[in-house]
């Protein structure tokens, strides 16, 4: 909280004439708090969307779709993740129905490097438990597209 002194003296000043003080709020710390703060929940929207690094495949046609649909992750070395929690590939099936009741599809995101092994037995897992598969991917830049 900041304050001014008013020198006119006049009405407003003190019994004597002398200046006066004069309350008011600086709100320039509270604008500059709240200015980082968007700044922060910026950076970390984009962090959050997926919180495992996982680097998938790009395709010239991608599909947009917000769902709220189970979301398998499978990392470069074969880890398997249900929404970002770690997975055993045999209980997969069950997760996904204690966790997504009403689940018809799921997602399944795996980096462009993944090994097809730990892919295949998870496809094949879902299949059986008869889960709609949709593979996750990311568009194609134009640069990538214009040197094919």
């Amino acid at each position: 909280m900041a304050f001014t002194l008013n020198e006119n003296g006049g009405r407003r000043g003190r019994r004597f004439g002398g200046p006066s003080a004069v309350s008011e709020i600086n709100v320039v710390p509270l604008v500059d708090v709240v200015l980082v703060l968007l700044i922060i929940f910026m950076i970390t929207a984009n962090v959050m969307e997926f919180g495992l690094d996982i680097q998938v495949p790009k395709v010239r046609r991608v599909q947009n779709t917000a769902q709220d649909l189970p979301v398998i992750s499978i990392t470069k070395t074969g880890e398997s993740y249900l929404n970002d929690k770690p997975i055993n590939i045999n209980l997969l099936a069950q997760g996904i129905h204690n966790r997504f009741h009403n689940a018809t599809a799921v997602y399944v995101r795996a980096d462009k490097e993944t090994p097809w092994d730990p892919i295949a037995q998870i496809v094949a897992e879902l299949g059986e438990a008869k889960y709609e598969v949709r593979m996750v991917t990311a568009p194609i830049d134009s640069a990538t597209r214009q040197r094919r």
